[in-house]
């Protein structure tokens, strides 16, 4: 006899960031009935478009990686195409020329060959920074890219001697990129497992450096929105979810109104912790104490309009700050090269930018704007006709080392947990969102079929 097919589930979705963008359309694909709900009217949490003046931003300058298989994974999904969302570019670390940097750049060549051309094509580094590289990647790839006990990334590139220019020109700006925890703090095996799946992967395509050329709603959490909805299922902006109530028949309701058979708990890790705590359930409380603990960390991206004329000679290059010199700026995007909408338009982005972010709007955007003009030999950078600097506080968890994250599953029957902070090999990065709301969507599935507890 044939299998009876499975009654679907409801689902709530709490949160439509990428995480719970990822899980609703797992879930609708899947056959679910999901509904998402999100508290704000627009699509994508910490990763999202913004319209100020007239012009479309988003709350954060992204670059993804072509490791990044479940993002790109889904964005073919929800319909979108990659390839004309996105530009491609080799993977690279330049900066301005005569500005005291580097400039390197590798090849569209199979791995590994593809680092070792270019780094022995790189301009900038002595001959020790060079052999200093050589040494810890392949240090790295005879350890297979794991460290067993953690560090900090200034421990661990002490350890294998990395000197102070490369440590400047290349480790510090990957892992403020990366892990938005400056070397002093952040896990080393955190920034190593980023290695592993970019530097060290077997794939050259893996080490990529993608830059949307379209706004972040539009790139996935709008298009995973039609998706759930083309699959029967709900998508309801402003609607802040407050309190969580388990029936006595298994569901859970929704402050006072619907009740649903599974709920994704898909927002921040404090307001995951406020709604737990709603539930007024002590099997939790040992996951709420994790979600409670997190710090966190900033980032900051300064836009700054020009003429439309203004042109850099790259997509972005990489920027050497230096805080004593009111040198914040970490990488300069121009915006026109992605969109030609936006042609003058440069965004800068500062990670961990809590020092940045107190010296206020205007003059962190002045200095911004005279750094510019200083490392890129443009005097006319120093004037912008439009400056706007949006700072998201609580952009990511801080990434220090042996950090307790929790895990999807809560505890309770029924309740799992989506976001770039449950327990994973990355960082707070849209990938790791992406995965942990695949992983919810699975975990929900395996409760339905299993009859399990998550």
């Amino acid at each position: 006899m044939a299998k009876p097919v499975p009654a679907p589930l409801s689902v709530a979705v709490i949160g439509a960031g990428w995480a719970g963008c990822a899980a609703a359309m797992e879930l609708a694909r899947a056959g679910h009935a999901v509904t998402v709900h999100e508290a704000a009217r627009t699509l994508g949490g910490r990763a999202r478009k913004v319209e100020l003046d007239g012009t479309m931003l988003d709350n954060g300058q992204h670059i993804l990686l072509g490791a990044y298989r479940e993002t790109l994974r889904l964005i073919k999904l929800s319909g979108q195409d990659p390839q004309a969302l996105i530009l491609d570019l080799p993977l690279q670390m330049r900066y301005p020329e005569g500005s005291g940097g580097m400039d390197f750049v590798a090849p569209r060549w199979p791995a590994p060959l593809h680092l070792a051309w270019a780094l022995l094509r790189t301009k900038g580094l002595a001959r020790a920074d060079k052999v200093a590289l050589l040494r810890f990647s392949s240090a790295m790839r005879w350890m297979g890219w794991q460290l067993y006990n953690d560090c900090t990334v200034s421990e661990l590139l002490q350890r294998f001697d990395q000197t102070e220019r490369l440590t400047a020109l290349m480790w510090r700006p990957l892992c403020l990129a990366a892990l938005n925890t400056p070397p002093e703090r952040a896990s080393a095996r955190v920034f190593v497992n980023v290695l592993r799946d970019s530097l060290g992967a077997r794939r050259r395509s893996a080490s990529d450096m993608l830059i949307p050329k379209t706004d972040l709603s539009a790139l996935f959490p709008e298009a995973a929105a039609r998706y759930v909805e083309r699959h029967g299922g709900q998508v309801r902006l402003g609607a802040k979810v407050q309190v969580l109530h388990a029936l006595a028949d298994g569901r859970w309701q929704l402050d006072d109104t619907d009740a649903y058979d599974r709920v994704v708990l898909a927002t921040s890790s404090s307001q995951a912790a406020s709604l737990l705590a709603s539930a007024g359930e002590p099997a939790v409380d040992a996951v709420i104490a994790q979600l409670q603990a997190f710090t966190h960390e900033a980032i900051s991206t300064c836009y700054l309009r020009y003429d439309g004329t203004v042109r850099l000679g790259l997509p972005f290059y990489a920027l050497a700050d230096a805080p004593a010199q009111a040198h914040w700026g970490q990488f300069v995007f121009d915006r026109g090269q992605l969109d030609a909408r936006q042609a003058g338009l440069l965004a800068v982005v500062i990670s961990a930018s809590g020092a940045a972010a107190a010296q206020g709007h205007e003059a962190l955007a002045l200095a911004v704007a005279a750094q510019l003009a200083q490392v890129l030999h443009m005097p006319q950078l120093a004037q912008p006709a439009w400056t706007q600097v949006i700072t998201e506080k609580r952009a990511t968890f801080a990434c220090t080392p042996d950090l307790p994250r929790p895990g999807n599953a809560t505890g309770l029957p029924g309740l799992v947990l989506a976001g770039d902070y449950t327990a994973g090999d990355y960082p707070a990065t849209i990938e790791a969102a992406v995965r942990s709301g695949v992983q919810a969507a699975s975990l929900v599935c395996q409760i339905k079929t299993a009859g399990t507890k998550a």
